[in-house]
């Protein structure tokens, strides 16, 4: 009687056991027929289906074999939409819980992009550019080798390029309400935090332009001699040489 018993117990725990794996393998076989639903409204370009699915994905598959490819097609369905911010959420997500996953690289170059995006005309504020400026220079730091890095060294001189023309117009912007000393401190911003840009040796002529408004000469012409080896252009030269020659001296 005890050994039939004991025989009973055995059964019932093995029943369980199957049916566990039974289920589980059910599950694991559900999750990636979803996830090829899922990247097929992907790759049809339906992207709102496909965060549906990513999306329930990401909460069912965490921790399956499918979950960091859950996660970044999650984001990609973002960044494809042009949904940059909530891209950039998701892509995060990844590289916070996932950091051993194949796809953290290529999902910190996304963010890159998505600020990049979202990086608006120069006149505006430029949060969004800086915020990319910083992601794409911590990815070359990381990533020496990275398959990105000439493009995204591209994109570091574009970005940068258009901080120092804002720089040059808030310069400008100060000419014209003849705040002479604030724009001189503009474009010595802009030659000392943008130097490597083609933007900077405006700034000098800036300098001189203001100097000629303000009806310094000897200021005008001293840095004008000290500074004309880094004001290249022919033009930009030539329009230095123009607001010294515009100053009267008095009589």
């Amino acid at each position: 009687m005890v050994r039939k018993y004991y025989l009973y117990l055995i059964f019932i725990t093995l029943s369980i056991f199957w049916g566990c794996a039974s289920f589980q393998s059910q599950q694991e076989e559900d999750i990636e027929l979803q996830f090829e639903r899922a990247k097929k409204f992907l790759d049809k370009k339906k992207y709102l289906r496909a965060q549906e699915e990513f999306n329930n994905l990401v909460i069912r598959g965490t921790h399956t074999d499918l979950g960091d490819d859950a996660q970044f097609y999650l984001a990609e369905s973002y960044y494809l939409n042009k949904e940059y911010l909530l891209a950039i959420a998701e892509y995060d997500r990844l590289i916070r819980r996932m950091g051993f996953s194949p796809y953290v690289e290529k999902a910190r170059w996304r963010v890159c992009q998505s600020y990049v995006k979202e990086s608006p005309k120069y006149y505006k504020d430029q949060t969004h550019t800086e915020k990319a400026l910083n992601k794409l220079q911590e990815l070359l730091d990381d990533y020496s080798n990275s398959e990105y890095r000439e493009e995204a060294k591209g994109l570091i001189d574009e970005l940068r390029n258009k901080l120092a023309r804002k720089e040059y117009a808030t310069g400008v912007l100060y000419i014209k309400m003849e705040e002479y000393q604030s724009a001189i401190m503009a474009f010595e911003g802009l030659i000392d935090n943008y130097y490597d840009t083609d933007i900077m040796e405006r700034g000098h002529v800036g300098i001189i332009r203001c100097y000629s408004k303000m009806k310094k000469k000897k200021e005008a012409e001293q840095y004008f001699a000290e500074h004309k080896s880094q004001i290249i252009s022919t033009d930009l030269r030539q329009d230095a040489l123009s607001y010294i020659q515009k100053i009267k001296t008095p009589d």
